[in-house]
């Protein structure tokens, strides 16, 4: 039996505090946002136009579902580029959202409730919305601040046993902006193969990297096999609201996926497809520059947090999101929250991402320099 109390707690959490903090700014009170992790910057030009473009050419109707060809190809170079392999056409998924790709991806894999899906704690919330919908078995494990918020392989293995279908990685990772190190996802990667289970990557956050390396497991494989890689255009490109993300995937798991997009949406918006493809195809020279942005936010913000009474927190290496340690406020992370959001301030609950999220809170920087400075004296206010 599906458990609708758990989708509600693990699925809302986040747009539920947006909602309070609208109808706090509705009521007159200002209120800074540090609570979703959508870009400060907007869409590239180019990238637009592509869209009005094809809305004047009336790419309006319905395409393929599993993609349009050209945006297809332009995935397949993309993933030689940034990951050393060239997957086939057939390998090739367009998502309506890297999100819904989480689900998709999942009920492919999952053939009965006795299988296990092992994901990290605290991690994004629709791992475990969409765990607790297919009712498959919850090994969810704990990452660590003493391993810098990184899925260590040690407690993993003690996660697996022979009824493990799938693990799902996250790196760079929400809410934390830790990046795995190479060894520790080949061992991961390991793993599956010793114990015969699927990986579903999510690397939504791949260009969003600091002063790591970005090392991704699809290169063991080339999605063949055991590997799903899970990517989109909401992040790197501020395409949130566009809802446009792919996967790559062994070509038996792509048609079951298929199938899904086929009954459920049909296929992915026509004329958004365009867009993404002049997203890849396209200057990237926003990335850059957006990237020099967030290492002076990620700089300022954590420095910042660092200086406020109780708190305590991580340099991030990857995506726009510290997680820093409230653990001597004396507060819980719903009750510091809420303070916060008393003072002004929009915050998410580590408990949002999960149980092993208490005592921490999850700020998201993708806003302006000003803002974050502005956020940290009130913060700063609310704990002296």
């Amino acid at each position: 039996m599906i458990d609708y109390n758990v989708l509600r707690k693990t699925g809302a959490g986040i747009f539920k505090v947006l909602a309070k903090a609208k109808d706090l700014e509705q009521a007159g009170k200002k209120i800074l946002h540090f609570e979703i992790g959508q870009p400060y910057e907007n869409t590239p030009e180019h990238i637009k136009q592509a869209a009005k473009d094809a809305l004047d050419e009336n790419f309006t109707g319905y395409v393929e579902s599993s993609g349009i060809h050209e945006l297809k190809e332009a995935i397949r170079d993309e993933v030689q580029n940034t990951r050393g392999f060239k997957p086939s056409l057939n390998q090739v998924l367009i998502l309506p959202g890297a999100n819904s790709g989480v689900y998709y991806a999942l009920r492919a894999v999952i053939d009965n409730t006795n299988q296990e899906i092992i994901y990290p704690n605290p991690g994004f919330p629709t791992y475990g919305s969409v765990v607790s919908y297919l009712n498959a078995g919850d090994k969810a494990v704990r990452i660590k601040e003493e391993n810098e918020f990184r899925l260590n392989p040690i407690d993993l293995e003690d996660k697996i046993t022979i009824n493990t279908k799938v693990i799902i990685l996250n790196s760079p990772q929400n809410p934390t902006g830790s990046v795995m190190k190479k060894q520790e996802i080949q061992r991961i990667a390991e793993f599956a193969e010793e114990h015969n289970f699927y990986i579903l990557s999510d690397e939504i956050y791949s260009k969003m990297i600091y002063d790591e390396e970005f090392y991704s497991c699809s290169v063991r494989d080339e999605c063949r096999e055991r590997t799903l890689l899970l990517d989109g255009f909401s992040k790197s490109y501020s395409m949130t609201g566009w809802r446009l993300g792919w996967i790559i995937a062994p070509e038996k798991m792509i048609d079951r996926m298929n199938l899904l997009i086929s009954i459920g949406v049909s296929c992915t918006s026509s004329f958004i497809q365009k867009a993404g493809t002049a997203a890849l195809k396209g200057p990237q020279d926003s990335i850059h520059e957006n990237m020099i942005e967030y290492r002076k936010r990620r700089e300022t913000i954590v420095k910042g947090l660092n200086e406020v009474k109780g708190f305590s927190c991580l340099t991030p290496q990857g995506a726009f999101y510290v997680f820093p340690n409230i653990i001597k406020t004396g507060m819980t992370s719903q009750e510091c929250a809420d303070h916060l959001l008393n003072h002004g301030i929009a915050c998410l609950p580590g408990t949002v991402f999960g149980s092993n999220g208490e005592g921490y809170l999850r700020f998201s920087y993708a806003t302006s320099i000003e803002t974050i400075k502005k956020g940290i004296k009130l913060i700063k206010n609310a704990f002296e």
